[in-house]
């Protein structure tokens, strides 16, 4: 009997021990930020609750019957408990959907939207009293407010990130090309969190450094050890190690007994992720990569939000245009607008529309500030201070307004509200087999690119952003694309 006992005794501190590192490190750090959503979460629901309880009587939307004022109170303490628990069932607390993308979006208003179909089912079925004003203006007020809570705290998090707060030091594992190829992505969006700190590579590999200057911290075999000196957040398998899928598995077991946190990066990036489905067969995890969306299927409806957006958007800037043709005209007395041809869908081209920032003669010029200034051979010409262009374009160019125009070539249906960046022929005669998938679509007014650095930009980056926007394209993706051009214009990021 003593040896039973000590057995589970035993037993029980090493589950102990288990659950209480699964509970540290990365974990730990996942679970407070749950706890800090679920309790902002509350805070905000109680808020909306208590403004529909006052506003009810005030604003009189819908007359009552009877006096409903106890009802009212009664049931408002039930709502937010109500409220909270399912989006807690719908998992908008999970890692998975907070920090990044849409479905944290998506789930507080799914969950949000059943609480509000839960609640009007019961007092219906049961024929409870409930003040019809006080059940639209909590849901109304709850719901907006939960959203912008979370786009709140998404940026305050995103901030903290990018000045070194709440990071989370990783090792990645794998063929030190993959290594390089993940370490300059989480390099490129500090927004993550994520500071690589090493290596480890397949002992062939096995150097100071890989190519691109990652420290290497020891052999793929020997990760355990790597991690034990580096005591890192987390692990990311990043392809290309020699282990087997066995090994793998192991290392995968011991990391989750010391709470570090792992990931496996698949091969296949710059894919959306509502184009992914895990899928389990037989043990093995695959991922079933979704086609993007065809041509046919998108077209009609991103056409009607093109012609509704430009029109829209005409009728906002005329009297912006309107100023704008006057100055530039009174400065110089040359031509309004300058008309450039550029490359559109399928290879077509078409005479884009922007009001002339440079001197009348600009592209005379070209030649003698390559020689100048830039490489003679260059397909594009860009200088950070162009002694070409004129001091209203110059402060044009930096809130995009010479742009406005373009908004014609959108009605007309050379362009999109939304799209890659429109190219040049030149461009596009040195346009590669994948840089042809660009033309698949409308160019745009802005995309993005316009959203990530505009002139900043790289020709590589440019590149990976356009043919993810090809790839993943999404009538939601335009609307977020779009406000997120109202921030960089008046930022006035790479622009010039």
């Amino acid at each position: 009997m003593a040896l039973d006992i000590g057995s589970q005794q035993t037993r029980w501190k090493t589950i102990s021990s288990i659950v209480t590192a699964q509970r540290s490190g990365f974990e730990r750090y996942q679970w407070s930020l749950r706890l800090v959503v679920a309790m902002l979460d509350t805070l905000v629901i109680v808020a909306a609750v208590l403004l529909a309880v006052e506003l009810r009587g005030r604003l009189d939307i819908f007359p009552e019957a009877l006096d409903v004022e106890s009802n009212v109170q009664r049931i408002a303490a039930w709502l937010v408990v109500v409220w909270v628990a399912v989006l807690w069932g719908f998992r908008s607390y999970s890692e998975r959907s907070m920090g990044a993308g849409t479905r944290e979006y998506h789930r507080v208003l799914l969950g949000s939207f059943t609480t509000a179909g839960l609640v009007g089912i019961v007092t219906f079925l049961t024929d409870y009293p409930l003040s019809r004003g006080f059940y639209v203006l909590a849901f109304t007020i709850g719901t907006t407010t939960l959203l912008v809570e979370r786009f709140v705290l998404r940026r305050v998090i995103h901030r903290l990130r990018l000045h070194d707060h709440l990071i989370h030091r990783v090792i990645l594992s794998g063929a030190p090309g993959n290594v390089d190829a993940i370490a300059r992505i989480l390099g490129r969006e500090r927004w993550l969190g994520f500071r690589v700190i090493g290596a480890t590579v397949p002992q062939e590999h096995l150097a100071q450094d890989t190519p691109h200057g990652v420290p290497i911290l020891g052999s793929t075999a020997n990760l355990i050890d790597a991690v034990a000196r580096t005591e890192p957040s987390a692990v990311i398998f990043v392809g290309g190690s020699t282990a087997s899928p066995a090994e793998v598995r192991r290392g995968v077991w011991e990391l989750e007994e010391r709470g570090i946190g792992t990931f496996m990066v698949p091969s296949l990036t710059d894919v959306a992720e509502g184009r992914l489905t895990m899928i389990p067969m037989g043990g093995l995890p695959l991922v079933h990569v979704a086609p993007p969306q065809s041509a046919a299927r998108s077209r009609f409806p991103k056409r009607v939000f093109d012609v509704v957006g430009s029109v829209l958007l005409l009728l906002v800037t005329a009297p912006l245009m309107a100023a704008v043709t006057m100055v530039v005209k009174a400065h110089d007395g040359g031509p309004v607008i300058f008309r450039q041809t550029r490359v559109g869908k399928d290879g077509a081209t078409f005479r884009c529309l922007k009001i002339r920032t440079m001197v009348p003669d600009a592209e005379g010029l070209e030649a003698e500030m390559r020689r100048k200034y830039s490489d003679p051979g260059a397909v594009l010409f860009k200088m950070t201070h162009d002694p070409r262009i004129t001091g209203p374009g110059r402060f044009m160019r930096r809130y995009s307004i010479d742009e406005l125009p373009q908004l014609w070539n959108v009605l007309k249906g050379d362009m999109s509200l939304v799209g890659p960046r429109p190219a040049l022929p030149l461009e596009v005669a040195l346009y590669t087999d994948d840089e042809q998938r660009r033309l698949r679509v409308r160019p745009g007014l802005s995309g993005l690119w316009q959203v990530s650095g505009r002139s900043n930009l790289s020709r590589e980056d440019a590149l990976r952003l356009d043919l993810y926007y090809v790839d993943n394209w999404s009538l939601m993706q335009d609307v977020s694309i779009l406000f997120r051009t109202a921030k960089a214009v008046l930022q006035a990021t790479g622009a010039y």
